[in-house]
């Protein structure tokens, strides 16, 4: 029987109906046997603050972090707010990252995928995202490279992806588990 990896997914949005949201729960819906996908929720996460993460850390912060260093490969999808990620995100990257020498990033695949009603798809968020994950030793997936522009029309009323834009994730979700299965080996 093929190995099937744990796959943490952040969503950068925290609005419920959020298109990365769709775009996330549309990845999940489509993710091939060999990967269990599950959002893991960012939005609880206090403003990181290292005056408050010393011996007694919030239990949001354990919480997460003990989540992300469970999970075998990361996937973040994120809008783009004013040519970056979303503070959540951000946050959510931060707080994973401490304490200093313990990140519970190290070494996990990742994969970025950006969308926007707009024409350029989140490319400055996806970028920057891509930037930090290199610090943090995530083994970010470099093809097929995913921004979704456009992506107010991409769902129905029920949050169902359209035949538009379902092969494009469908291809996208398919090579994030050939990479996933390629850096852990399987």
């Amino acid at each position: 029987m093929s190995k099937v990896f744990d796959v943490a997914v952040l969503v950068g949005s925290l609005r419920k109906q959020s298109l990365n949201r769709k775009i996330a729960q549309a990845l999940i819906a489509l993710a091939p046997p060999s990967l269990k996908l599950e959002i893991v929720e960012i939005g609880e996460l206090p403003l990181y603050n290292e005056d408050i993460d010393g011996a007694t850390p919030p239990a949001s912060y354990t919480t997460f972090r003990e989540r992300i260093r469970r999970a075998d490969a990361v996937l973040f999808v994120t809008p783009e707010y004013n040519r970056s990620v979303p503070a959540p995100m951000k946050n959510a990257i931060d707080v994973g990252s401490r304490p200093y020498g313990k990140s519970a990033w190290n070494g996990k695949p990742g994969a970025v995928v950006s969308g926007s009603p707009g024409a350029i798809g989140g490319f400055g968020a996806n970028h920057h995202l891509r930037q930090s994950l290199v610090f943090l030793d995530v083994l970010c997936m470099q093809q097929p490279e995913a921004y979704l522009g456009g992506a107010g029309g991409f769902f129905d009323e029920s949050g169902a992806p359209n035949e538009t834009i379902k092969p494009f994730l469908q291809s996208i979700i398919d090579a994030y588990a050939g990479w996933v299965a390629k850096q852990l080996g399987a």
